[in-house]
């Protein structure tokens, strides 16, 4: 399929994001496990955007879809913690990545990439918290505009990051390896150094599995306790 800006906006304004995505779970194989080396070598030729420590101990991978309510309740109820817990004390290496199922998802991936690095999990975020509202919207694609200035997008920003097709191509690219490599049947799919587990998982349900892959002897980076001693009264 090739994408171009007038078809991307005909199909997201010609029906609502839930009526398009559904709001049925992730059913992919609970427990299996996935080559490494393959899943840290996605297909085409879209860059990922890790966050935390390249050397971690345990890479997890999520194949995530912004109009998928089940991707929107972990990353809004479950990742903040998530985060703090383990990427930002340097344990995990977090790899979000774009699983496209409508053109909608394509436009918001595209709205981050074209955000740059930096800013990229924010636009993904943003869009995951406003879910409710742009999601059933009857014209999504001026929904989705109305977050995107907020983000520092005018409309011809907006319109210029929705033609890129070398990135559509590889968005596609990476669903298509992830269907018929990794056997992904649902969003959100997660892969803890290549074990699989589907759904909106718990924090409880993650750390279960990414605890003991943790050596007994990591030293944590603990960003607060650097912040507190940064602040704290030198003795007199």
């Amino acid at each position: 399929m090739n994408l171009n800006r007038r078809e991307t906006l005909a199909l997201a304004a010609a029906a609502s994001v839930l009526s398009l995505c559904g709001v049925s779970a992730a059913s992919a194989a609970e427990g299996d496990m996935i080559d490494q080396a393959k899943l840290l070598a996605p297909a085409g030729d879209l860059p990922d955007r890790p966050l935390g420590n390249p050397d971690a101990p345990v890479t997890v991978i999520e194949y995530a879809s912004p109009t998928c309510p089940h991707c929107a309740t972990f990353h809004n109820e479950v990742y903040p913690e998530f985060k703090a817990q383990y990427v930002d004390t340097g344990k995990v290496r977090f790899i979000l990545r774009p699983f496209i199922r409508n053109p909608i998802d394509a436009a918001i991936f595209m709205l981050a990439e074209a955000s740059g690095e930096t800013n990229y999990h924010n636009v993904i975020g943003t869009y995951f918290r406003t879910q409710a509202t742009w999601g059933i919207s009857q014209t999504p694609r001026d929904a989705i505009f109305e977050v995107a200035q907020q983000l520092g997008f005018n409309e011809e920003s907006f319109n210029a990051a929705l033609t890129n097709q070398a990135l559509y191509t590889g968005m596609e690219a990476q669903r298509e390896q992830a269907l018929n490599e990794f056997g992904l049947q649902g969003t959100p799919t997660f892969y803890v150094n290549g074990k699989t587990l589907t759904g909106d998982k718990t924090l409880e349900q993650l750390a279960a599995e990414i605890d003991p892959l943790v050596p007994a002897d990591f030293q944590p980076t603990d960003a607060d306790a650097a912040a507190d001693a940064a602040t704290e009264t030198p003795a007199q």
